[in-house]
């Protein structure tokens, strides 16, 4: 499998491995959501409705007392029926390829390795990620990237291919909604075995037939974070 290789290197540098998000999610509460069809709370929900669905999230949050959410990794989820983006084959995207964060707008993101940058746009289109990076890594010989979505418009200033970014250095901020894709504030976090030609984008969501593929390239972004609550 083409992610054997990267999952293997990063299990054996668990220790070397930086932060994403200025956040302990192993000593501090966070909120996990259930976006999938179980949850029937999404299925009462005009997710159509951006200031419907930017309460829910951030509600959720509250009512349990927590300031970060997680939205999980290899979850068949219903939001994305909001958008056409990813209805526009017979078979609609709904595989969640990321990790996401859920947290207030500002939010400092940063390089958990050692990088370059790799590329890097404004996916700016409803539903889309918005602003995105992707950066690329070499860990022990393997090479394998990172995305970084739905994130302010600052973050991309002053951005060139192939610069050089430093473990723990801070790299962008979450975005607002007006600007990350119309999404409710958070980061989606993807590991990327191979972008292929893509450049500033990549898919974040798959479609469930597509299952097995789709998960081998994209491994579980919590090789990185080492969230125990979602091991």
């Amino acid at each position: 499998m083409i992610s054997e290789k990267i999952k293997n290197v990063l299990l054996a540098n668990q220790d070397s491995i930086g932060k994403v998000v200025d956040f302990d999610f192993n000593n501090n509460p966070f909120y996990i959501f259930d976006l999938s069809e179980k949850n029937e709370e999404l299925l009462h929900l005009d997710l159509s409705d951006q200031n419907k669905f930017i309460d829910y999230i951030f509600e959720s949050m509250k009512k349990s007392n927590c300031e970060v959410g997680i939205g999980r990794y290899d979850e068949d989820r219903i939001i994305y029926r909001r958008s056409t983006l990813f209805a526009q084959n017979e078979e609609a995207r709904s595989l969640h390829l990321g990790i996401d964060i859920w947290a207030k707008a500002g939010t400092k993101i940063f390089s958990p390795l050692d990088a370059t940058v790799h590329s890097f746009q404004d996916n700016a289109h409803f539903g889309d990620y918005g602003p995105t990076i992707i950066l690329e890594h070499i860990l022990d010989g393997v090479k394998f990237y990172t995305l970084y979505g739905h994130l302010s418009r600052e973050s991309l200033v002053g951005l060139e291919v192939g610069k050089q970014i430093n473990k723990n250095q801070s790299i962008a901020t979450v975005g607002e909604y007006e600007v990350n894709g119309n999404w409710p504030a958070h980061l989606h976090f993807e590991i990327i075995s191979d972008v292929q030609d893509k450049f500033g984008d990549f898919p974040g969501v798959g479609k469930p037939s597509e299952r097995e593929m789709w998960l081998d390239i994209c491994p579980n972004p919590n090789l990185i974070l080492k969230i125990n609550k979602l091991s």
